[in-house]
């Protein structure tokens, strides 16, 4: 399972020409998932997001995690973070779990954010999706389950 983890200060994400999900200060997060992947691997990731300490104190230094800024969340499942591109030039996508195991930790790791986040928004399964963002940094952190 991956999390590509962005600090925003504002975030949301259009299907149809129609705004489905919004953030103010918090993280968008992009989650790909493996066919190997469990709810045991979304809960490690989960805690790790969770606690991640990347938001600015008073002295500017990356100190403070979601809750102690009252941060939200836009999460989005994208397949494409499972991308191999070894051979040839148009990526193979065989590494990322099957539709219906990708969709079902996807909606358990929404839940389980939302037992811990006040405000939890998310795309559309999927869906052709546009995500707009402002990353505050910038600040970028990936978590991929095979290296934590």
């Amino acid at each position: 399972m991956k999390f590509v983890i962005q600090r925003v200060s504002c975030a949301n994400v259009t299907v149809n020409r129609q705004i489905i999900g919004e953030i103010h200060q918090g993280f968008v997060v992009f989650i790909g998932v493996s066919d190997v992947d469990t709810t045991e691997t979304a809960d490690k990731l989960i805690k790790k997001l969770i606690n991640l300490r990347i938001f600015e104190d008073e002295n500017h230094k990356a100190n403070l995690s979601l809750s102690d800024v009252k941060g939200e969340l836009l999460l989005i499942s994208q397949f494409t973070l499972y991308a191999n591109c070894k051979k040839g030039n148009r990526p193979s996508f065989i590494e990322a779990g099957s539709p219906d195991l990708a969709n079902s930790l996807y909606e358990y790791i929404v839940q389980e954010c939302r037992n811990r986040v006040t405000k939890v928004a998310t795309g559309e399964f999927g869906a052709m999706m546009k995500v707009n963002l402002t990353n505050e940094g910038p600040f970028t952190i990936i978590l991929d389950s095979d290296t934590l």
